[in-house]
């Protein structure tokens, strides 16, 4: 199954220490960085990745929709912001879709419609990892195999099966 990552653009680049210093400076440098970072990571992963920012801030002349280096960018219509656009990518996809975010509602709101979340810094540290591991040629822990044991891990009770599912959508990062 194919996960399709919606980000929230500006929540990301603010929760993250390296991109809000380039945002403070200037609000395309940190655009910029982070679609630099989301390019190298989807070289990897394969992902299909969406980024919404609010549209108040867009640069001149760009339009609604636009593709840069393999990422889909979205900026919101004027009077809308980038939470309603992600909630709606979330009802339309469902089950599909991975939303990154802290925001709460952003979160609470895609996980009632089926999708599965992570918070922006967790996101972070997943794409990171992974591009660590693609330049030393690390292979993960998934790719090895299952080693056989009798000792027991974690709790006996079974998680959900829409925990199991966001589970298996975040290990993919």
């Amino acid at each position: 199954m194919s996960i399709h990552i919606i980000i929230d653009g500006y929540n990301l680049i603010r929760q993250s220490k390296s991109l809000w210093a380039l945002d403070r400076q200037d609000l395309q440098l940190g655009r910029e960085a982070l679609l630099d970072m989301l390019s190298a990571y989807k070289k990897i992963k394969r992902h299909t990745i969406t980024v919404v920012f609010d549209g108040i801030n867009a640069p001149p002349f760009s339009q609604h929709k636009d593709q840069i280096k393999g990422i889909k960018v979205k900026f919101s219509r004027s009077g809308e912001s980038a939470d309603a656009v992600i909630k709606r990518m979330a009802t339309k996809l469902r089950d599909k879709a991975l939303v990154v975010s802290s925001d709460l509602d952003v979160i609470h709101f895609a996980e009632s419609k089926g999708s599965a979340t992570i918070d922006s810094p967790g996101f972070e540290e997943k794409m990171a990892m992974a591009v660590y591991m693609d330049t030393k040629g690390i292979e993960s822990e998934e790719a090895v195999g299952w080693i056989p044991t009798t000792k027991k891990k974690g709790p006996g009770r079974r998680l959900s099966k829409k925990q199991r599912r966001s589970r298996v959508k975040i290990k993919k990062l």
